[in-house]
Order: structure tokens, then C-alpha cells, then sequence
């Protein structure tokens, strides 16, 4: 009984969304802070339930940085339907709002550095992003996936103390 009431939480509370990917949102979630108002260095790391079926148990992680002053972030990101259409899986863009919903699922922050420390380790995230080294490869399970990349980051600059969730299947790949 025990075993099934969890199965029961797990499955009511995950992230599991029965819309279409195309209709699911994307909007912002409201938890950045905003270029406009906060003109300090920024690193930040978000988590959201992955997509379908998969939210049940994992979570899609990205990163997010804004140097100061910046009227943007720019977003590192690693999706599997990048490769199956010939393209790098690693992704750069930028955008004002680093938060948005993960085709339905509302993001989480994951690590948030902010100010002189933030300043301080932005061009060693920035290196590390740049040596990736899975950065044309995804596989679901056991990695390297989009979990696999901020955990390698993390490991990269140590100083982020980064602990990724317990649901970043793939995370443990990097080490």
C-alpha cells in the first residue's frame, strides 16, 4: 500500500503533461531577475520536470548567465532533437526571460549567483561551456543528456558549488 500511495504522489504532483508539444507553454515563469531592473552579473541554473511522460522521474536542467549591465541572458541548453535533425545538441540564445515553462512544466532555480562572485566566475562558466565535451552527442539514458551538461560545468568551476537535482538523470555522467 505504501509503495502505491508514493507511486500515486509521484505521478499526481510530476510533471507528466498530456498537451501537445507545440500548445504547451513557454512563457516565462517570473522567477529571473529582470535585465532591466537588475543591472548585476548573474548565474543561474533552472530545473523543470522533462517533458511528456518523462516528468514522471526527470527533469530537463539549463543555464543562464547575464554579465553586468547586460540587457539579456544568454542560455546554454542540451536537446536530443538537435542531433536527430544533424545540429549541434549544445544550444546558445539569448533572451530577457531565462525562465520560461519547459513545454508545460514550470521551472525551478536550481543555483542562483548573483554580484561579485557572480562577475568572478562568469568567464570560467563561460570556458567551461566552450569545452564541453559532449556537445554534439545526446542519449537519453545514461547520458550525456541535458543533465550531463550542467553537471559538467558545475564540475568545471567547482567555486558554483552547484548540487544538481536528485531527478537530473544523466547528471552523474560527467564525472
Amino acid at each position: 500500500m505504501r509503495k502505491f500511495l508514493l507511486l500515486t504522489l509521484i505521478i499526481s504532483t510530476a510533471g507528466c503533461s498530456s498537451q501537445d508539444w507545440r500548445s504547451a507553454s513557454r512563457e516565462p515563469a517570473g522567477i529571473a531577475y529582470a535585465p532591466e531592473n537588475f543591472s548585476d552579473a548573474v548565474i543561474e541554473v533552472y530545473a523543470a520536470d522533462a517533458y511528456s511522460w518523462r516528468g514522471w522521474f526527470a527533469v530537463h536542467t539549463w543555464i543562464a548567465v547575464k554579465p553586468q549591465d547586460a540587457p539579456e541572458y544568454t542560455v546554454y541548453e542540451v536537446t536530443g532533437w538537435r542531433v536527430k535533425s544533424g545540429l549541434p545538441a549544445l544550444r546558445e540564445y539569448t533572451t530577457p526571460t531565462p525562465d520560461r515553462y519547459w513545454y508545460g512544466a514550470k521551472p525551478e532555480k536550481v543555483l542562483s549567483v548573483t554580484g561579485e562572485k557572480a562577475r568572478a566566475l562568469l568567464p570560467k562558466v563561460q570556458e567551461a561551456v566552450a569545452r564541453y565535451p559532449w556537445a554534439n552527442e545526446y542519449t537519453l539514458f545514461p547520458g550525456p543528456n541535458s543533465n550531463t551538461f550542467p553537471a559538467w560545468v558545475g564540475l568545471q568551476v567547482p567555486e558554483l558549488e552547484l548540487d544538481m537535482p536528485f531527478t537530473a538523470i544523466g547528471s552523474g555522467y560527467a564525472r
